[in-house]
């Protein structure tokens, strides 16, 4: 690209849900909010990090709100915008919910950007919502040194079938709906080392919408979910063990993978992220003796539109991972389980 329109990816420190404040640091700057918001009408808030807020309306409706955004993980316009809505998306399916309208939030550099690049970032954004029934209807929009673009979403669910991240049981087995790798891929990119086929892997997985979570939430063995976004797998998941109060295992050898991401992953490819990911967490985690380099990267790497993770019932667990692959998640898989103990994860 000449200079009148650059990469989008050269315009900012960082990209996609790798964004994000390492969950240590973040917990500190939360650490003196008030986090018991004194009405029984809210279902959901700050208590345990969950994906969104949900407040009952009335016996059938309560009402979903959750907000998401970042920096160019790609240097499409149109792929940009399509990844950030359905990462946006996520967090409502992730409570079981389903999207009604949504907001755009935009930070231009417009001295940077040829206004009909911009554009072509919101069309990419409005497209995955119009897909969805949920039109962009409103936003705000400011001059900024880098690129940032996303969604704040509002979407309804029954208030019977809210899926927090915190409501996960002893026994409960854990299923994950997408392969983990998309840090490394967009790593990758940004240092020119992605092909056209790794590019496709990114793109699909990221634009993947995790619609399936408003059919999980009608699904009574399914106890709790979340999805895998910036803090990477060992950190949601650590969400999960601490808010339900449990200790998981993972197996490393069921963890589905991104082919593209794990050969870069084994070629030394990672991101500055999953690094802080695991100074914030990596207290409350049991690695193995001799665990590969590569495999420690993809544990901790920020997942930008990541897949869902469900804790259910172990009689439920194999019709739920049949679930994902006859919805399209491919590489959807049973990573492990829950049991009774001090909340953390060992890998196994």
């Amino acid at each position: 690209m000449d200079s009148s329109n650059p990469r989008l990816t050269s315009l900012s420190h960082g990209g996609g849900c790798g964004c994000k404040i390492a969950p240590g640091l973040l917990g500190e700057m939360l650490a003196g909010l008030d986090r018991n918001f004194p009405d029984p009408a809210l279902r959901v808030g700050l208590e345990t990090g969950d994906d969104a807020a949900v407040y009952q309306l009335n016996d059938r409706q309560a009402v979903v709100s959750t907000t998401d955004f970042f920096m160019p993980i790609v240097d499409d316009p149109g792929d940009f915008g399509r990844i950030a809505a359905a990462n946006a998306l996520s967090d409502v399916y992730a409570v079981g919910g389903r999207p009604i309208f949504a907001l755009a939030l935009v930070g231009m550099p417009l001295d940077k950007l040829p206004v009909e690049v911009i554009a072509r970032i919101l069309e990419g954004g409005a497209e995955v919502c119009r897909s969805v029934g949920a039109g962009v209807v409103g936003g705000h929009s400011i001059d900024a040194p880098e690129p940032i673009y996303g969604l704040a979403v509002t979407g309804l669910v029954h208030p019977d079938k809210i899926k927090r991240n915190s409501t996960a049981r002893a026994g409960d087995k854990l299923i994950l709906g997408k392969g983990l790798g998309v840090g490394i891929l967009s790593a990758a990119l940004k240092q020119g080392r992605l092909e056209a086929e790794g590019y496709r892997e990114m793109l699909a997985t990221t634009t993947r919408l995790n619609d399936i979570g408003a059919e999980l939430a009608d699904i009574a063995g399914v106890h709790a979910m979340t999805d895998v976004t910036g803090f990477g797998l060992l950190g949601h998941l650590l969400e999960v063990c601490r808010g339900s109060g449990l200790a998981a295992r993972i197996e490393c050898d069921d963890l589905p993978l991104l082919p593209t991401a794990a050969v870069l992953a084994r070629a030394g490819v990672n991101t500055g992220a999953a690094k802080r990911n695991w100074d914030s967490y990596g207290a409350a985690v049991a690695l193995p003796d001799g665990l590969a380099a590569w495999r420690h990267a993809l544990l901790c790497d920020p997942q930008t539109s990541g897949g869902l993770l469900v804790a259910a019932a172990p009689d439920k667990a194999d019709e739920i991972r049949d679930l994902f692959r006859t919805r399209g998640y491919g590489l959807a898989e049973i990573i492990g389980e829950l049991a009774a103990g001090d909340p953390g994860v060992t890998v196994a």
